[in-house]
């Protein structure tokens, strides 16, 4: 059996003949390499699950940076102030005169409801000072050295107030930091796999690294001009 061919008139014998447009798109199509390839799938996947998983955080510190930014809105900002006052049904010192500020600390956490981390401790002129902080939270607790006598004074903050003190990490403890380190390194992997993409990408890559170049021009004029 013989294979039908169709062969150009006007092409002399031994020259060949001009290829079409879909031979040409063919001919100059480079596929991409397994290498690209697994990078483009390892850089798709780290891009969609970090995002997925991080999704709450990033949008926390979205919502609360926004609220930093704005200090007088006035929803969620009340504050209540409390003052108590008592005595202590115990010995504030030591047989030495020295302040028991563990026990004191007790007692304000068991009977005073005091929460939060002890931010500093000290006694001035036979004064016994505890100050307590949580984000959005301050209590300050005042006790008299001779008789046991004590103050304390409580300043809870409304709800805005504390999530924009968890934005910036203040008295939030060691814990939050490393919520904080997490939430930065999540923002820097999506950040730097969706450029990754970007760049496998060849229809998008230059539209993309377009776009790059002029928000971060717009980035380093807007910083510049302000720190002017």
């Amino acid at each position: 059996m013989t294979e039908n061919t169709t062969i150009d008139p006007l092409v002399s014998e031994g020259e060949t003949q001009p290829s079409t447009g879909r031979q040409r798109a063919t001919q100059t199509k480079s596929p991409m390499s397994k290498q690209s390839r697994d990078t483009l799938k390892w850089a798709r996947w780290f891009h969609v699950y970090s995002s997925m998983i991080a999704f709450l955080l990033i949008f926390f510190f979205g919502i609360t940076g926004i609220t930093l930014n704005h200090p007088t809105w006035t929803f969620g900002s009340d504050i209540q102030m409390s003052t108590v006052e008592g005595q202590l049904p115990f010995s504030p010192t030591f047989a030495d005169n020295t302040a028991d500020y563990l026990t004191i600390s007790e007692f304000a956490r068991s009977e005073l409801g005091v929460s939060g981390s002890v931010d500093s401790f000290e006694t001035t002129n036979d004064t016994i000072g505890i100050t307590y902080r949580n984000p959005g939270y301050g209590a300050d607790l005042f006790v008299d050295a001779v008789d046991g006598t004590y103050q304390l004074n409580v300043e809870q903050q409304g709800w805005v107030a504390v999530l924009n003190d968890l934005h910036k990490g203040r008295d939030s403890g060691s814990t939050w930091s490393w919520v904080i380190d997490v939430s930065a390194a999540f923002l820097v992997v999506v950040s730097l796999t969706g450029l990754l993409m970007q760049f496998f990408l060849r229809r998008r890559r230059r539209s993309a690294f377009i776009s790059v170049a002029v928000g971060s021009i717009l980035t380093v004029v807007l910083t510049l001009w302000v720190l002017s």
